[in-house]
């Protein structure tokens, strides 16, 4: 099974929107994938368009809020064929005040210890991952072996990725099987000389991890607001496309 950390230090690169269309696409080519979204704004269920009453808490504490014992088959939600969601939300809050309450010891790795299918249940495991670094964040990162950054071609984009590079160095030392595998351009804009020119750092100091890039595509933005994955939503879009690429990409790349 393939543990992937869609991750990076800022918002608006498009972290969610690559965790739930690579998900999809992945799903559609027949991989069994679970999606975990570790972010307190819930964006990967809005993204597709599920209510679910449990999600991420639930599944690692055990307990809802009432205290109720609940089972991980009741609180993973089918979101699609082929491709199952932990919901994020506002619980995570609560999540983050219970890990750090456990003992220093096992705190840090209570989410990987939680996060074990049966043999063979699953393909991929996508954590949809929120800004920041905390407790949780580190679970996330314990848990995962692979990193996905998306990074936009923006100046300030630049910025986020060296903050997330201290954050990688540092989970690497819990983690030492943790890689960054894949750097992904998203916004890229062909009208713009700046994306042109990041693109091109990128290219050249990331050459192993370099993916091609997401396009600016106005489809992608509106696909959400539907409860809908890029391919759902625009299957001829540009952003379908691009999405479609990075999945062939990673399910012919071999396991770290």
């Amino acid at each position: 099974m393939r543990k992937i950390a869609v991750a990076m230090a800022k918002g608006g690169v498009g972290k969610t929107t690559t965790a739930v269309n690579l998900a999809d696409a992945l799903a559609r080519m027949g991989r069994r994938v679970l999606l975990v979204d570790c972010d307190t704004q819930a964006q990967a269920a809005k993204f597709l368009g599920v209510r679910h009453p449990y999600g991420l808490y639930e599944f690692v504490t055990g307990y809802d809020e009432r205290g109720r014992r609940v089972s991980k088959s009741e609180v993973v939600c089918a979101a699609r064929d082929n491709l199952w969601l932990l919901t994020g939300g506002i619980k995570l809050v609560e999540l983050k005040n219970w890990l750090g309450e456990q003992p220093r010891e096992q705190r840090q790795t209570l989410l990987a210890k939680a996060l074990v299918p049966k043999d063979g249940a699953l393909d991929y495991l996508i954590f949809d991952c929120a800004p920041g670094w905390d407790v949780l964040s580190v679970n996330i990162l314990m848990a995962a072996e692979e990193v996905l950054c998306p990074v936009a071609l923006q100046a300030p984009a630049l910025e986020g990725l060296k903050t997330f590079f201290g954050y990688l160095l540092s989970a690497q030392k819990l983690n030492p099987a943790l890689q960054l595998r894949y750097v992904l351009p998203t916004l890229y804009d062909l009208r713009t000389r700046q994306s042109a020119a990041i693109l091109k750092y990128l290219q050249r100091f990331f050459q192993r991890q370099i993916c091609d890039p997401v396009h600016y595509n106005v489809r992608l933005s509106e696909a959400p607001a539907y409860g809908r994955t890029i391919f759902e939503y625009s299957a001829q879009a540009r952003g379908a496309a691009d999405y479609q690429l990075l999945a062939q990409r990673i399910d012919d790349h071999d396991e770290p």
